[in-house]
C-alpha cells in the first residue's frame, strides 16, 4: 500500500509530505483547492505523462516521491526485479519534472525508463474517476477481470500451455513442410546428382594426389635418359667401382707393412664405394619410377578431368565433392522420408489442437459460470447506488479462429441503463456518473481478487447525495477492508466513513517570507500555496459540517455531522 507521498514545487504545492495508512482515506476541500493537482502529481510518480507546466512558477524543477510497502511476491516487485532494480525494503518511486519538459524517473534510487516506472505504478495503484474508468474503458481488461473473479488462473495456465504446444507443433510442421516442398522442387536434380556423384565416388584429397602423379609421369620420359646415363657411370660398364675395389684390395695387402700411410686412404676409398652404391640404388629407383604405362597417364588425366568437371558443375572445390555427395544423399533420404514425417507431425498438431480445444472448453465453461455469478453480484450492488433499473451484463462471444493463450472467448462488460432500452457496451451506453457507480460496484465485488493494493477514487460521487452518496461511502468502506482506498470526495456521507481524513486548502503567503523569493517574483509579493492537513475528531466534524452547510457552518450542520460520524462508526 501507499505509505508516504512527498511533493515539492508542483503547480500550487510548495512542499508537502503526507503519511497514509490502511483503510479508507478521504481528501476533502473547496473546489479549486488543489485536489486535482495532488492527483496529477501522484500520477507523475506512477509514470504518467510529464509536463513542464506542472513545475511551480519560478522554479527550475519539481519532484514527487511515493513510498509503497508491498509483499515480497507482489507483481510490482516482479516487474522491478525484471528491470534489475534492487527490491529490498520499500518500493520508492521518484520522478523529477523540469520546467523545460524533461523528466527523470527513479525506482529505489536507480534510474529507470518511464515505461518501467509506469509498469510498476500500474501494479501498485489504480486511479478511477468519472473520466478515467480504465478498468471499464478498455475491453481487453474485461476478460482479465472475469478470470480474476472466477479464480480461473489454473485453467488459464492450462490453456496457455496448450497454446504453446500448438504453436510449437505448427512451427515444426511448417518448417518440415517447407523443407519437403523445397526438396520436391529439386527432386530430379538431387536424384541425378546423387547418382552421378555416386558413380564418380570422389575422395577427399584425390585431386592433389592425381595432379602430382600426372606431373611425375609427364616428366619421367624427359629425365629417363639422364637417369640411365648416370646409372651407367655408377653401376654400368663405365663404372669406376671395379677399379676402386681392386685398388682397395691392393692397398689392404700393404696395410700390414705401413698402416699409418695406407689405412686412411683405404677408409676414404671404402666411403666412396658406399656412397657410389647408395647413388646406384637411388638411380635404380628413379629409373624404375620414370618408367610408366601411357595408358596409366591417360587414366589419371581422365579422372582429373572428371573431378574438375564435377567441381565446376556443382560450384564447389573438388575436395568438397565427397561432402556434397553426403549432403545430397541426406536430402534425398529426407525427401523419401518426408511424407511419412509430415504425416507424423500433422498427427502431433492434431493432438495438440485437440488438447487445446479441451482446455479452452474447460476455461470457457468456467468463464460462463463466473459471468453469471459476476452479473448477480454486481447486480446486487446497483439498487443502493440508484441504478435499480439498470442491468450489468457480461457479454461473452466465442472466436474459434483466434485460439490464443487466453482462450477463445472475448469478454466485454455491457449495461442496460433503463428498462426497455437496448443493452450495449458499457462505455457507450452509460453516462460518466453511471460508469463510476458501475465501476465501484465491480471493485467491491472484486475486492481482493486482482486489484492493485491501492485504489484512488476521484470524485465518483459528483452530483450525487443522500442515500446514494451514503451507499457509495458504505461500499468504499467495505472495499477498504480488502485494499487501501483513497477517495477525493465532496460527499459528507463518504467523508464520515473514513479512517483517515485530509483537508486540502489554498493559502496566500508572502513570497520570500520564509527563505528567498521565487525567481521572477518580488520579495513580499503574495503567492498561492496548496496545503494538506490531517484532521482529528473535532476538526473532522467541523469539515463534514462545512460540507453539509456550505460557507456558513451552523449548529444544526455540526449536529448532522456528528450523527453522520456516529452512524458510520456503528
Amino acid at each position: 500500500m501507499l505509505v508516504q507521498l512527498a511533493i515539492r514545487d508542483i503547480v500550487l504545492i510548495d512542499k508537502l509530505e503526507l503519511t497514509f495508512s490502511a483503510g479508507l482515506t478521504v481528501l476533502t476541500g473547496e473546489t479549486g483547492a488543489g485536489k486535482s493537482i495532488l492527483l496529477d502529481a501522484f500520477a507523475l510518480a506512477l509514470g504518467g505523462r510529464g509536463d513542464g507546466g506542472l513545475v511551480r512558477q519560478g522554479e527550475a524543477q519539481g519532484g514527487v516521491t511515493a513510498v509503497f510497502d508491498v509483499a515480497a511476491d507482489h507483481p510490482a516487485r516482479v516487474v522491478a526485479a525484471a528491470a534489475e532494480i534492487d527490491t529490498d525494503g520499500d518500493l520508492i518511486l521518484r520522478r523529477t519534472q523540469f520546467a523545460d519538459g524533461r523528466t527523470r524517473a527513479f525506482v529505489n534510487d536507480q534510474p529507470v525508463g518511464v515505461q518501467t516506472m509506469r509498469a510498476i505504478g500500474t501494479a501498485l495503484v489504480e486511479i478511477h474517476g468519472q473520466h478515467d474508468d480504465r478498468a471499464l474503458a478498455d475491453p481487453t481488461t474485461h476478460r482479465t477481470i472475469l478470470d480474476a473473479f472466477g479464480g480461473l488462473q489454473g485453467p488459464l495456465n492450462q490453456v496457455a500451455a496448450a497454446a504453446k504446444r500448438v504453436r510449437a507443433a505448427r512451427t515444426t510442421l511448417s518448417e518440415q513442410r517447407a523443407r519437403v516442398e523445397a526438396a520436391q522442387k529439386e527432386a530430379d536434380f538431387l536424384r541425378h546428382a546423387v547418382e552421378e556423384l555416386g558413380t564418380l565416388d570422389p575422395q577427399a584429397g584425390e585431386e592433389a594426389m592425381l595432379a602430382e602423379r600426372r606431373t611425375v609421369m609427364q616428366q619421367g620420359e624427359k629425365v629417363a635418359r639422364e637417369l640411365n646415363e648416370a646409372l651407367d657411370l655408377v653401376g654400368g660398364s663405365g663404372s669406376l667401382v671395379p677399379h676402386l675395389s681392386s685398388a682397395v684390395r691392393r692397398l689392404e695387402r700393404r696395410s700390414a707393412t705401413v698402416p699409418s700411410l695406407v689405412d686412411p686412404s683405404i677408409a676414404a676409398l671404402d666411403a666412396a664405394l658406399v656412397a657410389l652404391d647408395e647413388a646406384r640404388a637411388a638411380l635404380d629407383a628413379a629409373v624404375l619410377a620414370a618408367e610408366f604405362d601411357p595408358r596409366e597417364l591417360e587414366r589419371v588425366e581422365e579422372r582429373l578431368f572428371a573431378l574438375r568437371a564435377a567441381s565446376r558443375k556443382y560450384s564447389v572445390p573438388a575436395d568438397d565433392l565427397a561432402d556434397l555427395r553426403s549432403r545430397y544423399d541426406a536430402d534425398v533420404a529426407a525427401l523419401d522420408a518426408g511424407e511419412q514425417a509430415l504425416s507424423g507431425l500433422e498427427a502431433e498438431l492434431d493432438a495438440a489442437e485437440a488438447a487445446y480445444a479441451q482446455a479452452a472448453k474447460k476455461l470457457g465453461d468456467g468463464r460462463r459460470k463466473a459471468a453469471k455469478a459476476l452479473d448477480a453480484a454486481v447486480q446486487a450492488e446497483l439498487p443502493p447506488l440508484k441504478l435499480e433499473g439498470a442491468r450489468f451484463i457480461t457479454q461473452i462471444t466465442v472466436d474459434e479462429a483466434s485460439r490464443d493463450a487466453a482462450g477463445t472467448e472475448r469478454v466485454e462488460f455491457w449495461a442496460q441503463t433503463n428498462p426497455g432500452t437496448r443493452a450495449g457496451p458499457m462505455m457507450k451506453v452509460a453516462s460518466g456518473g453511471e460508469l463510476s457507480r458501475f465501476m465501484l460496484a465491480l471493485k467491491v465485488v472484486l475486492a481482493g481478487k486482482g486489484s492493485a493494493p491501492t485504489l484512488i477514487f476521484d470524485e465518483i460521487d459528483t452530483g450525487l447525495g443522500g442515500a446514494v452518496a451514503d451507499a457509495i461511502g458504505a461500499r468504499l468502506g467495505r472495499l477498504s477492508e480488502q485494499v487501501q482506498v483513497v477517495a477525493v470526495t465532496h460527499a459528507p456521507q463518504v467523508a464520515a466513513r473514513a479512517s483517515t481524513h485530509f483537508r486540502i486548502a489554498k493559502d496566500s503567503v508572502k513570497d520570500g517570507a520564509k527563505g528567498k523569493a521565487a525567481k521572477g517574483a518580488e520579495k513580499g509579493s503574495e503567492r498561492v500555496t496548496t496545503r494538506v492537513v490531517g484532521l482529528a475528531a473535532d476538526a473532522r466534524r467541523e469539515e463534514i459540517a462545512r460540507m453539509l452547510a456550505g460557507a456558513t457552518v451552523t449548529d444544526e450542520a455540526r449536529a448532522a455531522a456528528a450523527r453522520l460520524l456516529q452512524g458510520a462508526e456503528g
